[in-house]
């Protein structure tokens, strides 16, 4: 591997020296100047010289010029040396003392610490960073970070505004500033209840909603009650005192209705979040028109859960409809044969036209395949096909640049093997169109083998990726900061190859600023035991998905062409899209459309070829989805059946989206916390008043305000109830995972509350540091030839004055 990733650095020249020193020139160019100034000096001496010095006086006055000049040449080029040495410094700690609630459930140590610290002979400051309900425990350690500084954080890093604790680690490292934590164990009980479920749903719907219980030292049963508008619907006991349950509920009526969970008999620290309240906004079931030439399931399916009507063809008025549901049409059958032609002639624009305004306005359409539809139908070319997330027939093969980032750190080393194993099959099954580069990773980024097309050099980067040894620390951050080096200002895919196990480094950051210029990071975790949750959190900041070592055949479906991939039954590409998202499929409907994805188009869905079976899309202000596979008989065959019913469900509410945009003086607002802002949204021809609320046009017909509840409870503003909860202070305790992070991240560690001899200790070593001394050494250079000109003048006079003549005493 080599050295590291190629960076732009000044143009400066330097060289070691056998003793560990290094030289250099801060403006080595100036050096060419030596030659130059040479000749010049020759010809001023010999050149048409006359008089009487004799060629040895002429030889000796050359030698010490040309040495004269040399010493102001290199004084210019800026000469200086670089040694590294031992400096101790003035060790002194700065405690960051975490006083808010969350933390009242725990000892205070903060003052038993300090005097430790002090005992044990370092000074030490305290500052306290969090009171009450605010816990900015990011903001406070990044305020009082130095360069090369350490801190110590006395926290259990619940951050509850500004920035996180990785956005600090990374701040830190920059600084080479560490963080080390003391987070003691909580003493007291503390529970508290959540509840999630559907903001918005229709009448006569089932919905799923989640009852949690939460906390710590809470191991006596705990009762949850579960309430609708007042009337209790479930109530469970949770025995091990922390856990959760699922409940069903259908509502009958419309309107905004109040589900509130309650812990019964809680007997801990802060009654406030012994309650949780959420609203539901229940609305008429949309309205979906359902086209299709034939009589399928799929329409009955539909009825269930919407307001379906029925036409042959799509009509000029489309406005009563939140989506169309087109099944097994041809691109003829959207709209009205023209007159004169045959059923297979062109279909006229008029219709087709309506339709695609109808979804760039903001609405929904969802093509769903079959024997008489995309290939088979005409899609090629016509209006409807542009409208599509896919496109008819195998599309032509894309060049994408792709970027391995493999862990050859000390981690890694047991599952080496695999790792190697993993990387060279994913090599093998992407397509030989791609540009493929490599970068392994410790503490530091080395590139292993450039960006370059894959179909050519095959064999050489599968060589490459044999031949990595492992050792070293583990920094996903640095790994994946050396992959966006390596593409540059490219957009492309970072591949991370790795076990999760991180010492140092926020990579979830790194791989949000990748995400933000167009880079997606797919995770693949490898070894024998891989920490799948942080790997997936790095790849969903970085806009991808996590793969297991055993998945990554789905690798195949994105990057190695349509046809190269062999599965069996319907295959989920992006588990996170909100399509996706919980869907089991067991079905395998064995047909699919010939279709591709267009660029820009989102692939959930993969048959058992790798053709795309779902597909989605925004086109215009509206939402497009395509649902190409079905059965023999041209039906959705077994997906209409649970558990894989959900993605035909999901797949419609996702071109449905919001079905309160066509209503007109409604007011729609979400629930939040105490102290946090929610935002108020009306639409309507006039600017609406309300107590509290300034609004403010932010589109036509839409206006919106911004309000903070002060209290718990249910509020209301204009026609809208929105429910406010107990502050993110009280929804969590005890040491979050994030503090060792931090601490590790930085070079610091975490300590117990009893170590204070042990912090001062370690200030001791922090402020004693080996660090690169630079010397400048312009002045003397300066200085020598100074001298050297004076002494040789005054040798000349001295040597005329002697002689009486300057037939022997110099250049005359």
């Amino acid at each position: 591997m080599s050295p590291g990733l190629p960076v732009s650095t000044a143009p400066q020249a330097s060289f070691e020296l056998p003793t560990g020193l290094s030289a250099g020139a801060e403006r080595p160019l100036l050096l060419l100047a030596l030659p130059v100034c040479a000749l010049l000096l020759w010809a001023l001496v010999w050149r048409g010289a006359t008089g009487t010095a004799s060629e040895r006086s002429r030889r000796w006055f050359f030698a010490t010029r040309l040495l004269v000049v040399a010493l102001v040449v290199l004084a210019a080029a800026g000469p200086y040396t670089v040694a590294s040495r031992e400096t101790s410094g003035d060790p002194r700690v700065t405690v960051l003392a975490d006083r808010s609630d969350s933390t009242a459930v725990s000892p205070r140590v903060t003052d038993r610490l300090t005097n430790d610290i002090k005992g044990a002979g370092v000074p030490v400051t305290a500052t306290t960073i969090g009171s009450g309900d605010a816990s900015p425990v990011g903001d406070a350690v990044a305020a009082n970070l130095r360069e090369n500084g350490s801190v110590v954080l006395v926290s259990d890093g619940r951050v509850t505004e500004g920035r996180s604790l990785a956005e600090v680690a990374e701040l830190a490292r920059s600084l080479n500033a560490t963080v080390s934590v003391v987070s003691p164990q909580p003493t007291d009980r503390e529970r508290y209840v959540a509840l999630n479920g559907p903001s918005k749903t229709s009448v006569g719907v089932e919905n799923e909603f989640l009852a949690s219980v939460d906390g710590v030292r809470a191991d006596a049963p705990t009762t949850v009650t579960v309430s609708v508008d007042g009337e209790r619907v479930a109530e469970r006991t949770v025995q091990n005192g922390t856990g959760a349950f699922e409940f069903d509920h259908t509502f009958d009526s419309t309107g905004t209705h109040r589900v509130t969970a309650r812990i019964e008999g809680a007997d801990d620290v802060y009654p406030q979040n012994d309650v949780f309240r959420k609203t539901v906004r229940v609305v008429e079931k949309p309205t979906i028109l359902y086209v299709s030439p034939g009589d399928y399931p799929f329409r009955q399916y539909l009825s269930e859960v919407y307001d379906v009507e029925t036409a042959s063809s799509v009509p000029e008025d489309l406005s009563p409809y939140h989506a169309v549901v087109l099944q097994d049409v041809p691109a003829e059958g959207v709209g009205n044969v023209a007159e004169g032609t045959s059923a297979g002639g062109r279909a006229s624009p008029g219709n087709v036209d309506a339709l695609q305004e109808f979804v760039i306005d903001g609405n929904g359409l969802l093509v769903v395949g079959g024997r008489n539809s995309f290939e088979n139908g005409g899609y090629e070319g016509s209006s409807l096909a542009s409208m599509l997330p896919v496109s008819t027939g195998e599309g032509a093969s894309r060049s994408t640049n792709l970027v391995f980032a493999i862990d050859v750190s000390g981690s890694a080393e047991s599952g080496m093997r695999v790792q190697k194993a993993v990387t060279l099959s994913v090599l093998d099954q992407l397509g030989d169109e791609n540009r493929v580069g490599i970068v392994g990773f410790n503490h530091n980024a080395y590139a292993v083998a450039p960006i370059q097309s894959l179909g050519s050099n095959r064999a050489s980067l599968e060589d490459r990726v044999r031949r990595l040894q492992s050792g070293g620390a583990t920094d996903i951050a640095a790994g994946l900061r050396g992959a966006g080096e390596m593409l540059g200002e490219d957009p492309g895919t970072v591949i991370l190859v790795s076990d999760g196990h991180d010492k140092v480094g926020p990579p979830s950051a790194v791989a949000q600023r990748l995400r933000a210029r167009g880079v997606r990071v797919i995770a693949v975790g490898a070894g024998k035991n891989p920490d799948e949750e942080k790997l997936r959190t790095i790849a969903q900041s970085g806009g991808g998905n996590y793969f297991r070592a055993t998945e990554t055949n789905r690798l195949r479906i994105l990057f190695g062409g349509s046809k190269q991939y062999e599965g069996s039954g319907l295959t989920v590409v992006d588990p996170d899209s909100f399509v996706t998202s919980g869907v089991e499929l067991t079905a395998n409907p064995g047909e699919v459309n010939d279709v591709s994805v267009r660029r820009g188009a989102d692939f959930l869905v993969a048959a058992d070829d790798g053709t795309p079976a779902v597909a989605t899309w925004r086109y215009g202000l509206g939402r497009v989805g395509t649902i190409t596979a079905y059965g023999p008989d041209g039906t959705l065959d077994g997906l209409l059946s649970r558990p894989d019913s959900l993605l035909l469900t999901k797949s419609t509410n996702y071109v449905v989206g919001d079905p309160e945009r066509k209503a007109t003086g409604v007011a729609a607002i979400s629930d939040t916390r105490v102290g946090s802002p929610t935002t108020v949204t009306v639409r309507g021809e006039e600017r609406p008043t309300a107590e509290g609320a300034q609004f403010r046009q932010v589109s036509e017909g839409r206006y919106e305000a911004s309000v903070t509840p002060d209290e718990a409870g249910y509020h209301d503003v204009l026609s809208a109830t929105y429910a406010a909860n107990y502050r993110a202070e009280y929804a969590g305790f005890g040491p979050d995972p994030a503090l060792e992070s931090l601490a590790t991240g930085t070079g610091g560690k975490v300590f117990r509350p009893s170590e204070g001899a042990r912090i001062a200790e370690f200030a001791r070593e922090q402020s004693t540091r080996v660090r690169p001394v630079r010397q400048d050494w312009t002045w003397v250079a300066l200085l020598l030839a100074a001298l050297l000109f004076a002494a040789e003048v005054v040798y000349r006079r001295v040597k005329v004055r002697r002689s009486g003549t300057t037939a022997e005493g110099g250049l005359t």
